[in-house]
């Protein structure tokens, strides 16, 4: 599933790269004046392709920012992370004794003898 939402992500993204791309900037100059030679300017005018392409780059950023989001919830090996790792301070206490320690008994030592 992520590699699916990861592909038409990556889809998505060209796309707005390519609708970016065609729209005119305002000096008039641009991309948009090769598609007058497909015909598209006699039946949307010039003013309704920058809408249109306007509308289409709002939508596909809409579309790849939602799928990346997606992506990120769907992302393998998700399960074994919510699991909190140990600590190293953890990791270095030392386990308690599983039998009680008795204590030795203290025996006092004798003074020494002088030495002859």
């Amino acid at each position: 599933m992520h590699v699916f939402i990861v592909v038409i992500g990556l889809l998505a993204s060209i796309l707005l790269v390519g609708v970016i791309l065609l729209q005119s900037p305002k000096s008039g100059s641009g991309l948009t004046g090769g598609i007058a030679s497909l015909g598209t300017v006699q039946t949307l005018g010039v003013r309704r392709t920058g809408d249109f392409l306007s509308k289409t780059t709002g939508i596909l950023a809409g579309v790849v920012m939602g799928l990346c989001f997606i992506a990120q919830f769907t992302l393998p090996g998700k399960e074994s992370s919510r699991v909190a790792p140990e600590s190293i301070l953890q990791r270095s206490i030392p386990t308690k004794p599983t039998a009680p320690v008795t204590p030795q008994p203290v025996v006092p030592s004798l003074p020494a003898l002088p030495a002859k």
